[in-house]
């Protein structure tokens, strides 16, 4: 696939909107992801095409695996080692973390429904410091840079994964907002790890709605520090 491909799916900004990634640096090839909203047909993509970029209020809601996406006919090939950047066009967010998920497929990315419980987080960033209403988050990162860079572990076994970028919105009191992405990549490398079942969750449901890490009162909730909902991450 050429070094750079071109955006191919272009939606009018939304006022109101959220954001979602659309776009992906692996290797030096950019991959375009899927821009909401404009749903297109046998779109040739390594996204998991998702309906919109509406927030998801609950951990236990099915469109949490990949933001209700299903397919992609494509993948992209990374070596265990190197790294993904995602890339957002928009985001409006500057509290919250960001978690970068994993799944081992174990076969065709057509059998892989991200269903069972083998996702595994490698890169997150929460709070830093100690001031939770402020924009010392991962998600302020985001907002400011509009991307985001994850490093495959490099021990990691080959083989087919799904890689989730997923964006918690905490700017309002005790109501979570979830925005989850995925993509299907094809791991490459002489690695042979795997993660232990403690690193492992499925999702939806990686944790229960009254996790601390979840329902947050940013503004008066009297917290100084702050944990990632979910299992802790693994790095190989």
């Amino acid at each position: 696939m050429r070094s750079n491909i071109l955006a191919l799916f272009l939606a009018p900004t939304m006022v109101a909107a959220h954001g979602a990634v659309t776009s992906y640096v692996i290797g030096g090839t950019t991959y375009p992801g899927y821009q909401g909203f404009s749903p297109v047909a046998g779109a040739q993509i390594i996204q998991r095409q998702w309906p919109d970029y509406n927030p998801i209020m609950t951990v236990t809601d099915a469109k949490m695996t990949c933001n209700g996406g299903t397919s992609a006919p494509l993948a992209a090939e990374v070596a265990a080692g190197s790294t993904v950047t995602a890339k957002w066009s928009q985001w409006t967010h500057a509290q919250g973390p960001v978690m970068v998920w994993m799944y081992a497929c174990d076969g065709e990315f057509t059998a892989c429904d991200g269903k069972s419980k083998k996702w595994f987080k490698i890169d997150e960033k929460g709070l830093t410091g100690s001031v939770l209403n402020s924009e010392n988050w991962g998600t302020a990162d985001v907002l400011k840079n509009l991307e985001w860079t994850s490093t495959i572990p490099k021990s990691l076994k080959p083989g087919n994964y799904l890689i989730r970028h997923e964006l918690l919105a905490l700017h309002q009191a005790n109501t979570p907002q979830f925005y989850p992405e995925c993509a299907q990549l094809k791991v490459t490398g002489s690695g042979t790890a795997t993660p232990p079942a403690s690193y492992l969750a499925s999702i939806p449901a990686y944790a229960a709605q009254s996790d601390p890490g979840i329902m947050v009162d940013i503004y008066q909730g009297g917290a100084t520090s702050y944990k990632a909902p979910g299992p802790e991450v693994w790095t190989g």
